[in-house]
């Protein structure tokens, strides 16, 4: 018996629900097909289709295999892919999955040089905080804040991801300038919303950590709602570098500095990363998006440190 050839069958019955749709789509007798299925199930010492005159379904132990076996197939066609791909012409679908202030701020600009030096390379991007597992959501490239992840992927460190506490001039002379960390609990507060919450406003004096958040006036996961927030005056703000330059560079906002400095966790190696599978790196459409990302966004923090 052919068994992946019957795996591939006993997937496109589960997926048209029928033989004979299954069958058509193969060019092959529907008797033929469903021979090749019953053969798998008895290979393997168990029933995977509840068969009727109408329908076909699943059994428990089905949904198992099948779903194991599309995950196998998935791993299967994307080795053949990196196969085929190898020093070949960066060419077709890339999926990047990225956070939406970076996305908007430094990725996208980035993203059409990228287009003009690789016109045969798709892109499909999609901004969102919410955190994306690679193989499970078909995703070439991650870029994420945060800590280095625990997944299974190569993660190229781009930049530091640290806070900065600012607020406007405006804001600054009608409310005064917190001379201390401590101050800010008597300040107003913009704060940014995560998928785990509002970022607190933290400092560590004397070997303990302090939570000095201002009563809050806004809560969003909009940062440049925020930031335009913090440039009315309504507030402080906690955001990052990256994401504050250009309002700093016009005087817009101005940072605030403590003797202690101030952070949203208390972990302290915050950064941003570039997340990828490893075998994917020979795709030369991930290999060449790699490669120029990790470059153009190093400089840019390079950029943003000049500004310090």
């Amino acid at each position: 018996m052919d068994q992946l050839k019957a795996i591939r069958y006993f997937i496109k019955v589960v997926e048209t629900g029928s033989f004979t749709k299954a069958a058509k789509g193969f060019g092959v007798p529907p008797s033929s097909l469903s021979r090749r299925v019953a053969d798998l199930e008895k290979s393997l010492g168990a029933t995977l289709l509840k068969r009727s005159t109408r329908i076909v379904k699943l059994t428990e132990v089905g949904h198992i295999y099948y779903n194991d076996m599309q995950q196998i197939l998935g791993q299967l066609a994307q080795s053949q892919e990196t196969v085929r791909s190898y020093q070949t012409t960066p060419m077709g679908r890339l999926s990047i999955s990225c956070m939406v202030g970076f996305g908007d701020k430094i990725l996208m600009p980035l993203l059409d040089e990228f287009s003009v030096l690789y016109p045969e390379i798709i892109l499909d991007v999609s901004l969102s905080d919410e955190l994306s597992t690679l193989g499970r959501d078909d995703v070439d490239i991650a870029i994420r804040g945060g800590y280095a992840p625990n997944e299974r992927v190569l993660a190229i460190k781009l930049m530091d991801n640290s806070f900065i506490p600012v607020a406007s001039p405006g804001y600054l002379q009608k409310y005064g300038t917190p001379k201390s960390a401590m101050e800010l609990l008597q300040h107003r507060g913009l704060y940014f919303k995560t998928p785990s919450g509002p970022t607190p406003w933290l400092c560590k004096i004397d070997e303990q950590w302090h939570d000095v958040s201002g009563p809050a006036v806004a809560i969003s996961n909009n940062g440049s709602w925020l930031a335009k927030k913090a440039c009315n005056g309504e507030g402080i703000l906690m955001s990052t570098r990256w994401a504050l330059k250009s309002y700093l560079e016009t005087g817009e906002l101005q940072e605030l500095k403590f003797e202690h400095e101030l952070a949203i966790t208390q972990n302290t190696n915050m950064a941003v990363y570039l997340l990828y599978q490893k075998q994917r790196y020979l795709v030369p459409k991930v290999k060449a998006a790699v490669d120029f990302l990790v470059q153009r966004i190093k400089e840019t923090g390079e950029d943003n440190k000049q500004t310090k």
